[in-house]
């Protein structure tokens, strides 16, 4: 089973949500704003996977603009990055799906879904 963290309004996760029930994939969700990954968490995500720490943030969302996170994401430490992300959940980028090994799928990209998941 994989996790799947997501915000029940956001349109992508929602997409995302479709084509995993129209794939029979078997999921635990998590609303990611009620209750966002912990910074120990989001820490090992980053280093575990090829990501650069910019694509953890939802960069299109109020909050990150509001911020100003765009001058000065690229300066964080991924220790800096997941401290600032495990504070508020709309600021993480989603659907996060959480695969084995610490793997994760950042937004949803139909063709990801399907090379993890149907190959």
């Amino acid at each position: 089973m994989v996790t799947f963290y997501w915000y029940p309004k956001c349109s992508t996760c929602k997409k995302a949500k479709v084509w995993l029930d129209e794939h029979a994939i078997d999921y635990k969700i998590i609303n990611m704003i009620e209750e966002p990954p912990a910074k120990d968490l989001l820490i090992t995500w980053m280093n575990d996977n090829d990501y650069p720490i910019r694509r953890f943030f939802n960069t299109s969302g109020i909050k990150y603009r509001e911020q100003h996170l765009k001058d000065i994401v690229n300066e964080f430490t991924v220790e800096e990055a997941a401290s600032r992300l495990t504070v508020d959940g709309m600021l993480i980028k989603r659907p996060i799906m959480l695969l084995a090994n610490n793997q994760v799928l950042l937004g949803f990209k139909e063709k990801e879904y399907e090379e993890a998941f149907l190959n």
